[in-house]
């Protein structure tokens, strides 16, 4: 098979190790095999909705990225975003010289960026699934929803099932999904068709207008919104407005008390900026592995 390789660079702190480290316990993708030293997927590229296989693998300064069909630059562009690598770090680990909580956590994991969803869409569905549910058992369901639905891709001799365009699920059944979250995932589907689930379209945004548009797509809330935003188009600067397990973990960590309004969160998340997005990444990350079967909210 004809593979094409390309380099990615980053601007800043990056650890490659870090990033395989959690995607090794991140629920959503802990069933993806690993070898320590590379990661391996397959998806619907976001440029044309065609699959895809990716190896990244750890290279001076960044990564090399092998696939197994021509990466044009809208593909070297979404994996850039898969890694986190389209956005400058420089300035990242300034904000945990003036924040000592924030600057612990980069100690623990230093050069640990976000790493997102193949696609808005994905993330997107991923949400949907994950509702009233455990994340151990919403991955396992989407998992089947690939190897249903979607192509096998064959990755250094490893198939892979990529999840499945949104064209193959606007009038899929079966999906072993309640009948109202059927119902929502084929009104992501039609959103993702729109363009509204792209990372283009949701970046060239702002954050709070972002979030606002995605609240009025099916099935979609609060939780549901900052996660499509931020691991799945990989917007490095925005903070939910209301996310109860993200509170819960800040409200331990800096010690704020019981009744704290959301507005607290959102003024100590000001300091943050411009990558408030990383920086809460980083604080739910330090959960990831610890209690992977509790249920998403």
């Amino acid at each position: 098979m004809t593979t094409y390789d390309f380099t990615l660079t980053a601007e800043g702190p990056f650890d490659f190790g870090a990033s395989l480290r959690f995607v090794e316990e991140w629920p959503a993708t802990s069933a993806l095999p690993s070898d320590g030293r590379s990661l391996r997927f397959a998806y619907n590229a976001e440029a044309d909705w065609l699959p895809i296989g990716v190896t990244a693998r750890a290279a001076p300064g960044g990564v090399t990225v092998t696939t197994t069909r021509p990466a044009g630059p809208d593909i070297r562009d979404e994996v850039a975003r898969i890694l986190s690598l389209d956005v400058d770090g420089s300035g990242f680990a300034k904000l945990g010289e003036a924040d000592p909580v924030l600057g612990d956590l980069q100690r623990r994991s230093p050069g640990l960026r976000p790493v997102c969803f193949w696609t808005p869409w994905e993330a997107a569905c991923w949400a949907m699934i994950v509702q009233r549910s455990s994340m151990v058992i919403a991955s396992r369901l989407k998992q089947r929803i690939a190897e249903r639905h979607g192509a096998r891709v064959t990755v250094d001799g490893r198939a892979y099932a990529a999840f499945p365009p949104p064209v193959s699920l606007l009038d899929a059944g079966g999906l072993g999904l309640p009948g109202q979250k059927e119902e929502w995932l084929r009104g992501l589907a039609r959103a993702a068709l729109d363009g509204v689930l792209t990372t283009e379209h949701l970046r060239s945004l702002s954050p709070a207008d972002a979030l606002a548009e995605l609240r009025d797509l099916p099935g979609v809330g609060p939780f549901s919104a900052g996660l499509i935003l931020i691991r799945g188009a990989g917007a490095p600067d925005a903070f939910p407005g209301d996310e109860p397990r993200l509170f819960a973990i800040l409200r331990e960590a800096y010690g704020l008390p019981e009744d704290a309004p959301p507005a607290a969160y959102r003024r100590l998340a000001e300091a943050w900026r411009p990558y408030r997005s990383w920086a809460s990444f980083l604080f739910r990350a330090a959960t990831y592995g610890v209690a992977d079967d509790r249920p998403a909210q």
